[in-house]
């Protein structure tokens, strides 16, 4: 997940082709690259209207538009598809890199291959299928504009189809041909084996699932096949070689994950972040910040962590919270010495740390699953984060403790006042988006449109900064992180629920119940638990599949719903962001502009006094219900 960079390792330059097939080539995919980018931009401009519409005739109009959500539905599946075809173009699906920055010049080019071949495997074996299940919608019809569903899954084979085009493309410009014929050999040959074993495979219950999750998944994300691709080709795999499931079934659970209504504040909370950061918003916020506590040893440290609790309040997308951030911060932190890898480190750890902080997508989805209250949820989640905080300011105090300040000039009162003065109407706006949830105005989908909103007109009247060539950029910068995300979730979905009907999670409950210790050791074994599934099913797709089960499971062992809530959230959010599996650490990393090997020692720290902040919160569930 990258804003405007390349966090892939480059590989060897290919063979320069002949100068007339390289511009017709490089002339194709510059005009293919503008019929895809303009498109999607303008599918994010259509969704902020859409959802602002709605918000404004509802609520000041009193006459509420029945099909604006079934409108932004349809819309947002083909933003969806579209951005992650613009992210497949410019290298930005997620992928681990750590061992291909350790192989030979030779053998990180295979990979870098191997990459793109996986991507184009995986588009390759789901078209003809999403195609069906396109045709196959044709028969439903939406309750209130009266339109067959295949307006909205005609998404699917479209940008599956784009997607084996921009794979072709790739693999001519970037890629020797014999690195792409040995790519596809190796496809080739790994399923002749599995052709070849599915009787055996099939006879030997849920150890296959090792073979496939286990083993297969972690295979293809440690050659550096993007995160999306190896849950996906892990899951056809499985489905294909031990059960009679036809392939449309990944396609429509794909389209499930990714069509889920919650995940409409994806790209416009993503927008809102890289329009806060425009406007000088965070710049403010940092700034009043850094001016209380940016004269201290490792202050700006701690100014990391308050800021991405304050922006943390304004956008549900932690990719837009660490891009509204980082940018901000980073290059005066590498001017006072902070190395590069303790940087990244941080930036990853806070975002762990304000996982349960309003509004929480992830929250939203636990409320929407499990019948807990989204107000109590709200309520519940803002202390647990001041918990982490503390323990991860704890070791940067440790760490930097000895830091040279002698440099750094204390500001005087005025200048703190100007400070906050400034930054009174960025500080303002996490308390507007807050409230307009709480008193009813937006749902938790539409409330980050009346962020737009605040965010335009205060860049535009109260700090007049507002660059409007960096709009276009912007929106499809949007696109292109929403679909690589969605992407993700698309193909987690699909896998949880190959691992629901194997009865695996079904299994896990059972067995979760039964443990000694009571509430302590439910809540402690829950914690291990989302830690893992937090790394490699991302909050929502594990939500989706384990919140039914547990959350009961709860209740009968007497944890209160919110508390197990904060536990399980916190406890996903240290897997999505530790590596080597966490794709928010990769995240992270691209948007910091910084490579992930830098940061792997720096972090271990970090995720310890996460561990340790989270075991405060399990101990005290005061944290947790305190409030309500």
């Amino acid at each position: 997940m990258q804003l405007d960079v390349q966090l892939d390792a480059p590989a060897p330059a290919a063979p320069v082709p002949a100068a007339g097939q390289s511009s017709y080539l490089q002339t194709f995919d510059r005009v293919f690259g503008r019929m895809v980018e303009i498109p999607a931009a303008i599918l994010v401009v259509l969704e902020i209207v859409v959802l602002l519409s709605g918000v404004v005739s509802r609520y000041a109009l009193h006459r509420p538009l029945v099909w604006s959500d079934e409108l932004a539905s349809i819309l947002f599946l083909w933003l969806a598809m579209l951005g992650t075809v613009v992210a497949f173009r410019r290298g930005e699906h997620m992928r681990m890199t750590a061992f291909v920055g350790m192989a030979t010049p030779r053998a990180r080019a295979f990979m870098d291959t191997l990459a793109i071949v996986a991507g184009l495997v995986f588009v390759g074996v789901l078209l003809e299928p999403a195609f069906e299940f396109a045709i196959e919608e044709s028969w439903v019809y939406t309750p209130a504009l009266d339109l067959p569903n295949t307006w909205r899954a005609a998404a699917l084979p479209v940008g599956f189809a784009l997607m084996l085009v921009t794979a072709v493309l790739r693999l001519v410009q970037e890629s020797d041909w014999r690195l792409t014929g040995a790519a596809l050999a190796l496809g080739a040959g790994l399923a002749a084996v599995l052709a070849g074993l599915s009787p055996l495979l099939s006879g030997i219950g849920n150890l296959d699932l090792l073979v496939f999750f286990l083993l297969g998944v972690g295979a293809l994300v440690f050659s550096g096949v993007p995160i999306a691709f190896a849950f996906g080709l892990s899951t056809y795999a499985y489905l294909m070689s031990t059960t009679y499931a036809p392939a449309m079934v990944v396609v429509g659970r794909m389209d499930e994950g990714m069509s889920h209504l919650i995940l409409l504040a994806v790209p416009l909370f993503i927008f809102l972040g890289l329009l806060i950061e425009m406007t000088g918003m965070a710049r403010a916020m940092v700034g009043f910040l850094a001016s209380l506590l940016g004269h201290v040893r490792g202050g700006l440290h701690y100014v990391l962590v308050g800021a991405m609790y304050l922006v943390s309040g304004i956008s549900g997308s932690k990719a837009a919270d660490m891009a509204a951030v980082a940018p901000v911060l980073f290059p005066e932190m590498k001017a006072r010495g902070a190395k590069e890898g303790d940087l990244v480190a941080l930036l990853s750890a806070t975002g762990a740390q304000t996982e349960t902080i309003p509004p929480s997508i992830v929250l939203i989805t636990i409320g929407s699953v499990s019948g807990v209250s989204i107000t109590a949820l709200f309520t519940g989640g803002l202390l647990p984060a001041v918990v982490l905080g503390a323990t991860l300011c704890a070791l940067v105090w440790w760490r930097y403790r000895g830091e040279d300040m002698s440099h750094v000039v204390r500001p005087g009162r005025k200048a703190i006042l100007k400070a906050l003065v400034v930054a009174v109407p960025a500080l303002a706006l996490p308390f507007v988006i807050r409230a307009a949830v709480i008193e009813g105005v937006a749902t938790a989908t539409e409330v980050s449109t009346i962020g737009i909103v605040y965010a335009v007109l205060a860049g535009l009247l109260v700090y007049r900064q507002f660059d409007w060539r960096r709009l276009m950029p912007m929106l499809v910068t949007t696109a292109t992180l929403s679909g690589a995300i969605l992407l993700i979730i698309g193909a987690a979905t699909a896998m949880a629920w190959a691992l629901t009907q194997s009865g695996f999670s079904q299994a896990l409950a059972v067995a979760m119940k039964e443990l000694p210790g009571g509430a302590l050791g439910f809540l402690a074994v829950s914690a291990l638990a989302f830690i893992v599934l937090g790394s490699v099913l991302e909050g929502i797709p594990a939500i989706v599949l384990f919140g039914p089960l547990m959350f009961p499971i709860a209740r009968a062992v007497g944890v209160h719903e919110v508390h197990y809530a904060m536990v399980v959230v916190l406890a996903m959010g240290i897997g999505l962001f530790a590596p080597p599996f966490g794709v928010g650490y990769y995240a992270a990393c691209a948007i910091s502009r910084i490579h992930p090997d830098a940061g792997m020692r720096p972090i271990i720290g970090y995720v310890a006094a996460l561990l340790v902040g989270l075991i405060v919160i399990i101990l005290v569930p005061w944290f947790s219900i305190g409030f309500l």
